[in-house]
């Protein structure tokens, strides 16, 4: 289809879904949207960052506030009425996420922080890296994780990035099986990488996690973009620790996630302080004198957010209601539909309308896609300029490099060297944007990308309305569409 009008919509619904034999999971899921996310239709919206952030369902925040307004709650750290309402609902929390990821309480701890950020920086402030400790990640991981290298080097371990290859972006096998496998001397060994990737939508081996600990790695699989689309079953696969974003999953609440952790590697990690609710006894006039409470009481720092919680365990039912299986059937139909027509979009002159970073076929990757959109010459539009062209159509995609630095600058060929005049004390360039132009108009070279995710309420006339939007630029100039 070269041509995207309204009135041709209905067409290519009928043959998406003839396609893709999706006829009844296809209805089924349009009715949920119309049910619990009407708004986007109400308000006219195309929404498509779900990897950025979840949409709650409106059935979500009505059994919330019900939820909220039958009960007292108080802080949980106590034995009176309102307190124990509160540890009862926090209790239900955890044990819905052992439930929704098939995790044996006998064999993980469920950890309550405020997102998958914070549940990293528990694993790399705790991690006993040391003198000959190692620490091996791949260059496709959000900055969160990347951040941990900085706890790693502070403590005198080696720290290795595997490349990604592209034009995939995929993890090279050979070197992270080298990496896994190499002799060394390493006491401790953290192997960190994403289950799916946040930048290109690539989705890793699993397999490789039980290969890391037949060499006696400890695993941290960062599912935070894997999760909301995605079976993960940690009866199957075992990582030592899984970072989560909840509101990533199902929107609502934004200040909650969890690291689901193996009581086998969670005894590896010394906290570097303590906190209230995480000790069972502390005295001031005895100088290093506290125990750390046991399992995940010891991790969560403070007063958890026990108003909160029982949001966690609506969503996970209001997931578990529609079917992870069911959900990633649909997303993926939906990405394929989109790959296949942004492949095949042109200019008049036969130019490609659109760059794909990452995989172009559905083949073992998820629903977000990384992209350039291009003119007649292969001139990259401004991405700063489609996203705002998008918005005044209310269409939400991202821009940016995602906090994924490393599949940012493999797929825009973007050397050490172009990145060294980002951290010149000289130019002193301190924001994204800054950096994107020094390098822009040394090298020509754009490291900034567009991004599409699909999510929950997804639709196939969201990614129509998004081809549409796509298609008008045929023909036109970069520089007539402007920075």
């Amino acid at each position: 289809m070269s041509d995207y009008h309204p009135k041709d919509r209905e067409f290519a619904f009928q043959a998406f879904v003839d396609a893709h034999g999706s006829r009844n999971r296809t209805d089924a899921l349009g009715e949920l949207r119309s049910a619990d996310y009407g708004r986007l239709d109400r308000l006219g919206h195309v929404y498509l960052d779900y990897t950025g952030g979840g949409l709650y369902a409106e059935s979500q925040i009505t059994a919330h506030h019900e939820l909220l307004s039958d009960h007292v709650m108080g802080n949980p750290h106590s034995h009176n009425p309102s307190s124990l309402a509160a540890t009862h609902f926090v209790d239900e929390a955890r044990a819905a996420v052992f439930e929704f990821f098939n995790a044996d309480p006998d064999e993980y701890e469920v950890i309550f922080t405020a997102n998958a950020s914070g549940a990293l920086k528990l694993v790399g402030e705790s991690y006993p890296f040391e003198e000959g400790a190692c620490y091996l990640l791949s260059y496709d991981n959000h900055n969160s994780v990347n951040g941990i290298r900085e706890f790693a080097r502070r403590g005198g371990a080696e720290v290795v990035y595997v490349p990604v290859r592209k034009p995939e972006l995929r993890l090279d096998e050979d070197l992270i099986r080298r990496g896994l496998t190499r002799e060394s001397s390493c006491k401790h060994r953290l192997f960190a990488y994403p289950a799916q990737s946040n930048f290109s939508g690539v989705q890793h081996p699993l397999e490789w996690i039980e290969e890391a600990h037949e060499n006696g790695w400890d695993v941290l699989l960062d599912s935070a973009a894997f999760a909301p689309t995605n079976r993960l079953d940690l009866s199957a696969i075992k990582p030592d620790f899984v970072p989560l974003s909840f509101y990533k999953m199902f929107g609502y609440p934004t200040g909650l996630g969890a690291l689901i952790a193996r009581k086998e590697a969670l005894g590896k990690l010394r906290r570097p302080w303590f906190a209230g609710g995480t000790i069972t006894l502390a005295s001031v006039q005895g100088e290093g004198w506290y125990h750390l409470a046991p399992g995940s009481t010891g991790f969560e720092d403070g007063t958890v957010d026990y108003l909160g919680l029982s949001a966690i365990t609506i969503g996970l039912r209001h997931l578990s209601s529609i079917g992870i299986d069911t959900i990633h059937g649909h997303v993926t139909d939906l990405c394929d539909w989109l790959l296949t027509q942004m492949g095949s979009l042109a200019h008049s002159n036969g130019a490609p309308m659109v760059q794909i970073f990452g995989p172009e076929t559905t083949d073992r990757r998820g629903a977000t896609i990384a992209f350039y959109l291009l003119d007649p010459e292969g001139a990259v539009y401004d991405v700063q300029r489609i996203e705002a062209l998008a918005g005044e159509q209310l269409i939400s995609v991202r821009t940016g490099c995602f906090c994924n630095p490393g599949d940012g600058e493999i797929a825009h060929n973007i050397t050490r060297d172009d990145m060294a005049e980002c951290f010149d004390e000289s130019t002193v360039p301190v924001t994204y944007n800054q950096c994107q132009r020094v390098i822009e108009d040394a090298t020509g070279k754009v490291p900034n990308t567009i991004r599409a995710s699909l999510g929950i309420a997804s639709t196939f006339a969201d990614v129509y309305r998004f081809m549409e939007f796509a298609a008008s630029f045929r023909d036109r100039a970069a520089g007539d569409v402007g920075r």
